[in-house]
């Protein structure tokens, strides 16, 4: 259920969000606490009026929140900390107030975004994923009251966990409420139904609103999100001359002729942005064939030669993860994926390496702060006569009068001053 928006056309609330029961869906993880029988048939998922939410109020005794994969989770009272691997699914959990909730090592990314709001939090957790696996110790190190996990996702990275390890982790620790919605290209994921049953990240966010019980915080995304929509959406072009994108993944190396290719049209919150500004049919990888995980090389790239090459989480360069400090790295991105191609034979013949169209672009994880950014950050990378030209040396940095949502209005959220 990737969130669609038709181009010129100002998306409801409703377009995004499915405020009744979840889908509850065939080929289940087995045991998982409080969850629906794993044969049972699915079921469409409801839409209710705006004023209604999926569970009632969790005040002071157990209340159930219903999402797929996981299905009816119950929780005996409203976390007061959450475990998760996914930085997407930290960035619902921080877009709503709670980072001083959050348990988890994955947070060296999104400082880019985060830094400038002034937003604190603890990244200094033990990882989950040590020695290629996720040993089952450090479930129990982090000891939270719910884990922002798929545990269909562990099973699938890691051989030793089966459905009695899962049990075991929800029986003497915490329940798991997460979904891997980032994209859906998985053989075990196509055999389960998540392209169909998946939520949207708009619709995950809502459950963790739930489960949070922050729902005034949620709504006031959900119109943030919505007001910004209408705002890019209204101001489109009619007939854009958009040139042709090759997306490549930051895992790529332009050194060796290695190139990870992905494609536009791919469900999920990954592709959010490019879904949003009407940007799918502009990829120049449509329907061309590549190797394992989008393995390709220089001369396939020559053969497609897109007008622009788009590196993938390039916008994270610079970040912790790279070995910097948080901010943009205008220099590294560059060492790293455009001297190379400029330095190799065939490289060098590329239309994007010639006419300096190498550019960064946004990050894969992403939840409602970090998407409202990266919405504007592409709205001015593709279409800059309409949403302003982007400085590549500080790409976050926009002109109050050229800015796509209001700063402060964040803030405002995030310090529950609604």
């Amino acid at each position: 259920m990737a969130e669609e928006s038709g181009r010129h056309e100002a998306p409801t609330r409703r377009d995004y969000m499915k405020y009744g029961g979840a889908v509850v869906g065939g080929g289940l993880l087995a045991g998982c606490a409080g969850q629906s029988d794993s044969e049972s048939t699915p079921t469409e998922t409801e839409t209710a009026t705006d004023d209604q939410t999926e569970t009632a109020t969790p005040d002071d005794g157990p209340y159930t929140v219903e999402m797929f994969p996981v299905g009816e989770v119950e929780f005996e009272a409203v976390p007061e900390s959450v475990t998760t691997y996914s930085m997407a699914w930290a960035d619902m959990v921080i877009s709503l107030g709670q980072a001083d909730k959050l348990q988890t090592d994955r947070l060296s990314g999104p400082t880019l975004f985060y830094d400038p709001l002034d937003i604190e939090y603890d990244n200094d957790w033990p990882p989950l994923w040590q020695d290629g696996g996720m040993p089952k110790e450090v479930f129990y190190e982090h000891d939270p009251d719910a884990f922002l996990i798929d545990p269909n996702l562990i099973q699938a990275w890691d051989d030793n966990w089966d459905d009695s390890d899962v049990e075991e982790i929800e029986s003497n620790v915490a329940p798991f409420f997460g979904c891997m919605n980032r994209r859906f290209r998985n053989e075990w994921q196509q055999e389960m139904g998540y392209p169909e049953q998946a939520p949207s990240m708009l619709e995950a966010f809502d459950k963790v609103g739930t489960v949070l019980d922050e729902r005034a915080r949620t709504e006031a995304w959900l119109d943030l999100h919505e007001d910004l929509q209408s705002e890019v959406q209204s101001r489109l072009p009619d007939d854009p001359e958009t040139p042709s994108i090759g997306l490549i993944n930051s895992g790529s190396s332009p050194e060796n002729g290695e190139f990870y290719v992905l494609y536009l049209e791919d469900d999920g919150y990954e592709m959010k942005p490019y879904r949003d500004l009407g940007l799918v049919e502009s990829d120049a990888f449509a329907g061309v064939e590549t190797g394992q995980y989008g393995l390709t090389d220089y001369e396939t790239l020559l053969e497609v030669d897109p007008e622009i090459i788009v590196v993938h989480w390039g916008i994270t360069t610079g970040s912790v993860t790279f070995g910097g400090d948080g901010a943009f790295d205008a220099d590294q991105f560059r060492e790293q994926f455009v001297t190379p191609m400029e330095e190799d034979d065939v490289g060098s013949q590329l239309t994007a390496v010639q006419e300096g169209r190498v550019i960064p672009g946004p990050t894969a994880e992403q939840g409602p702060l970090i998407n409202a950014f990266q919405t504007e950050l592409t709205a001015r990378l593709f279409y800059p006569e309409e949403f302003g030209e982007l400085d590549l040396d500080a790409p976050l940095d926009v002109a109050e009068e050229n800015q796509l949502f209001d700063r402060q209005r964040v803030s405002d959220i995030l310090n529950g001053d609604i």
